[in-house]
Parts: structure tokens; C-alpha cells; sequence
């Protein structure tokens, strides 16, 4: 459980883990589908509707609760703490997007998008009441760059919703992004996804 910690948010790569692992590939492969099976692990799939580039098709992996994965994952000298923060702030934004949508029976199935020069967005959600694209920042400052995975996504789908969630609390619309604090978008989630 605890190298499966280093994956959280992270694109599986089960031969690299089994080499951290020193075990076989298909014994890691089985390891993640127990913890799927107990409901303590997820896997994400990647969105490829309609897919105009090429993209990354591994899964990417959440255990079910932030406080599950902050209490599991290690932290020594040679991390660094962002990237621990930010991947205990996707699971965090991941946790309350399936608990509305399951809630509110809105029926949006759950997805990322990765193409394969890497650019990325974290949540993908599809489904009757539309596309909704949201790229999950830890810092509490916005660059350029953070941008992106939703730019290119919007070339491929223009008619996707797209939120940017950060660290910080400012609300603006930049470039055809809504940009929103992690505390409001959290908030209202569920006039978000409605």
C-alpha cells in the first residue's frame, strides 16, 4: 500500500513499480485490482471519446480518501512537499466530484485526459448534462502554464466546461477557463455540475 501511495494521481506504470517493488508485474497488477475490489483504491480511466490526438492509456490511481493517502504515504527528506500537497488535493477535489455526482444522481462518468506530448487534465466528466474539464492546482499562485492541458483540451472538445482550481481564492475567466479557489469551487460543486 505504501509504494501504491507514490502513484496517487499518478499514471500507472506497473513495470516501474514492480522494479521499486523488486516483484513481478502481474503481481503488482493483481495487488491494484484487491485494493480496487476493497473499495480502498481506484483506478481512473483516460477520456478518448472522440479522440483527435494520441493519448496516454494507462490509468491513473486514487486511494479513496485523502486522509487514507496522507496517512499512508511517506514523507522523507528527498520529497517534495508540492507534490504530496497536490496529490492530496486532486483526491480531495476527486472525492467530492463523485460524492455530488453520486449524491445528486447527476450520472457523469469520471475521467482524466493525458495526451502523449503530456499535456494533461485531472478530472474529465461525461455525461448527459454535458463535458466538464478541471485542471487541479496545489499553488496558491496562477502561471501561464497551468493553463496548458485545458487549452489543449478546448481545441480537441470547445464545447467542454473548463475549471481551474487552486491553492489561491481569487475568481476570474481567463481564456475561456474558470479559474476558482479550491474552498468555493468546493462549495459549490453542486451548482457547478448541475
Amino acid at each position: 500500500m505504501e509504494v501504491a501511495s507514490f502513484s496517487q494521481g499518478g499514471v500507472l506504470n506497473y513495470t516501474e513499480i514492480a522494479r521499486e517493488a523488486s516483484i513481478d508485474r502481474m503481481v503488482v497488477m493483481h495487488y491494484f485490482d484487491i485494493l480496487e475490489d476493497l473499495l480502498v483504491g481506484s483506478r481512473l480511466p483516460v477520456f478518448t471519446k472522440k479522440a483527435k490526438r494520441r493519448l496516454v492509456m494507462h490509468h491513473k490511481f486514487y486511494y479513496f480518501d485523502v486522509g487514507v493517502y496522507r496517512a499512508i504515504r511517506p514523507i522523507g527528506p528527498l520529497d517534495m512537499p508540492e507534490s504530496v500537497s497536490g496529490a492530496a488535493m486532486e483526491t480531495l477535489v476527486l472525492q467530492e466530484l463523485r460524492a455530488v455526482n453520486d449524491a445528486l444522481d447527476l450520472g457523469y462518468e469520471i475521467y482524466y485526459w493525458r495526451t502523449s506530448n503530456k499535456a494533461e487534465v485531472d478530472f474529465v466528466l461525461y455525461g448527459e448534462k454535458g463535458l466538464i474539464a478541471i485542471e487541479v492546482k496545489c499553488s496558491s499562485r496562477l502561471t501561464s502554464g497551468m493553463f496548458r492541458g485545458l487549452k489543449s483540451f478546448k481545441a480537441d472538445y470547445p464545447m467542454a466546461k473548463s475549471y481551474l482550481v487552486y491553492g489561491g481564492d481569487r475568481k476570474e475567466y481567463r481564456d475561456d477557463v474558470q479559474v476558482m479557489g479550491a474552498q468555493e469551487f468546493l462549495q459549490t460543486l453542486s451548482k457547478i455540475l448541475k
